[in-house]
């Protein structure tokens, strides 16, 4: 089981962290303020790295990755451009990621719950992801 676990936690947290790439691509080049540009690009490092890690842990393990659900990443860009598109500011990006962040850090923990038997070093990184989703959306607060 804890190696069923292990996979399943960590394809989650290879998909949350895709999302989260995808999410500050969609909405990095709209930024106007130098600093919250760089606080994005920082992140999006952050997450890339973590990502690959990921990505060579499921390759040891002798799985394949796994891409965000199609519906969320479909609802997430529909939002971001339904809201972009009333009010295209800095503020709406953090807005938009803070909700981001939010869910994210809510179905990482959903999945540490669901997957106990996943091994220390996948629930590690796990919980390194929450670190930068958390980071993030305190790092964003002053855009809000």
């Amino acid at each position: 089981m804890e190696i069923n676990d292990t996979v399943h936690l960590l394809k989650e947290c290879d998909a949350g962290s895709k999302m989260a790439v995808a999410s500050i691509d969609e909405v990095l080049e709209k930024v106007t303020d130098s600093n919250m540009k760089q606080l994005l690009s920082k992140s999006k490092e952050h997450h890339e790295k973590l990502g690959n890690e990921i990505h060579a842990r499921l390759l040891e393990l002798g799985s394949d990755d796994k891409d965000p659900n199609p519906m969320a990443k479909s609802m997430s860009w529909m939002k971001t451009n339904m809201k972009m598109s009333m009010n295209d500011s800095d503020a709406t990006v953090a807005d938009l990621l803070t909700d981001g962040c939010n869910m994210g850090v809510k179905s990482l923990h959903k999945y540490l719950n669901q997957y106990k038997a996943a091994d220390d070093s996948s629930k590690t990184i796990c919980k390194q992801l929450v670190d930068i989703e958390e980071q993030l959306r305190r790092d964003l607060r002053c855009y809000l």
